[in-house]
């Protein structure tokens, strides 16, 4: 669970923006995306494997 506290002088559209990006990084809508049907094992498992190919291709 993501939480942003307001600060005394912090507007609301900031605040509101350093929650959403907080949320991004946290990939609690990407998790809500994935979880929204059910993903058969053998497309998961491709997904993963695709994710472990991208994060050593950063790496190098």
């Amino acid at each position: 669970m993501s939480v942003v506290i307001l600060g005394e002088t912090e507007t609301f559209d900031s605040m509101l923006k350093r929650f959403n990006k907080r949320v991004q990084q946290d990939g609690i809508l990407s998790e809500l995306r994935r979880r929204e049907s059910f993903e058969k094992p053998s497309v998961k498992r491709k997904r993963q494997e695709a994710a472990k190919k991208r994060k050593s291709a950063r790496t190098r």
